[in-house]
């Protein structure tokens, strides 16, 4: 059976052919158990790896020896560009095993990404300063504000109207989000500090999808290539934040700096922030994006949940309905959103896949 090849930058495109898709399979002789059974596997390691990636950031930055989160979102970023480069020794070395662009570091390229990058920066530095302070469980609730922005930006920024439907699904998340930081506070342990950074970072997630549309030509449209120039961008920036910080001292009088452990469990976060984005697209390529979306929803229930039981704690009935109200607009604006997509004809397809996608895709580090 003949495989297409896929580029990264095209998984988008092939998302939306998700009918064509299944009409090929049946032509090339594949059962409907063998698909099951592939789409599972993939929407499982999808959930493993940002799961796993939300817990394990949490685990790094509630370290109480190393009190560093920027060090930890700078070391990540350069694990990140660590990974591009092997991966494009490796698809030199297997060009038939392994597919990824050749990426040459060019000054202009990076100019031109540097405004995206700081959104960047910004985005993954409050989204991990939240996680801090507010923890896991809440961590859903405290981050759920990203469609809420994304409607805001969007008309703001790009004079972009949304439905009556669409504004009743974010007045849903925005009710969700009350209520959860008015019952997190009865239990004594909400963070007012990381609700802020959580608002702040639920804005840069829908700023960091506008400014992605803007610069993605500059990088010929391929999701790694930017990826490649926004992590070199990010690590240049946050050096002087790291060393200002106080960071970089606190690292030098660090207990364990020489414990290989410690930079194990490091590396390993920068491993699955960079695998997040590949297991994105790969469920994104053999579902849709409408499902993409939906499972990205019940894998932050799912979060929610394993986060409460293993730590042990009582959350009352109104805690709990904060984070269906969440989840259920979150989820009812997608839906609305893919109806009306699919009632506007004259619109690209991969531009609208990317409207959906674009914030949630980096929004799974967070969520």
């Amino acid at each position: 059976m003949n495989r297409i090849q896929l580029k990264r930058s095209g998984i988008l495109r092939m998302a939306l052919a998700g009918s064509e898709t299944m009409d090929q399979d049946e032509v090339n002789g594949e059962t409907f158990l063998f698909r099951a059974v592939r789409i599972g596997a993939v929407v499982t390691l999808y959930w493993f790896v940002s799961i796993t990636m939300v817990f394990l950031n949490n685990y790094l930055l509630d370290n109480r020896d190393l009190d560093a989160p920027l060090l930890v979102t700078f070391y990540q970023c350069l694990v990140t560009v660590g990974l591009c480069w092997l991966l494009q020794l490796l698809a030199r070395l297997c060009p038939g095993f392994i597919d990824f662009p050749s990426v040459k570091f060019d000054p202009k390229t990076s100019r031109e990404v540097l405004p995206l990058s700081v959104v960047f920066i910004c985005m993954i530095t409050f989204n991990n300063l939240c996680l801090k302070l507010v923890g896991v469980a809440f961590y859903t609730v405290g981050r759920s504000l990203s469609t809420v922005f994304n409607v805001l930006l969007s008309y703001v920024i790009l004079k972009q109207t949304t439905s009556l439907r669409a504004v009743l699904c974010c007045a849903v998340i925005l009710g969700g989000f009350w209520l959860g930081v008015d019952q997190e506070g009865l239990t004594g342990n909400l963070s007012w500090t990381g609700v802020f950074f959580g608002v702040l970072a639920s804005a840069c997630v829908s700023l960091n999808a506008i400014y992605t549309k803007k610069v993605m030509p500059a990088v010929d449209g391929n999701i790694w290539k930017l990826s490649y120039y926004n992590n070199v961008n990010a690590c240049v920036l946050f050096l002087p934040l790291v060393v200002v910080s106080g960071d970089l001292g606190r690292l030098v009088a660090f207990p364990g700096v020489a414990d290989p452990r410690f930079w194990g469990m490091m590396t390993l976060g920068g491993v699955f922030g960079f695998a997040i984005g590949y297991v994105t697209g790969l469920q994104i390529k053999f579902t849709s994006p409408l499902t993409h979306n939906v499972s990205g929803t019940a894998k932050a229930c799912a979060q929610t949940v394993i986060a409460v039981v293993f730590n042990a704690s009582s959350k009352s009935l109104l805690w709990w309905t904060s984070n269906m109200m969440v989840l259920c607009g979150s989820s009812a604006y997608t839906w609305v959103k893919s109806l009306e997509m699919k009632k506007a004809p004259h619109r690209e397809p991969e531009d609208s896949a990317k409207e959906k996608l674009l914030p949630r895709e980096k929004g799974d580090a967070e969520v």
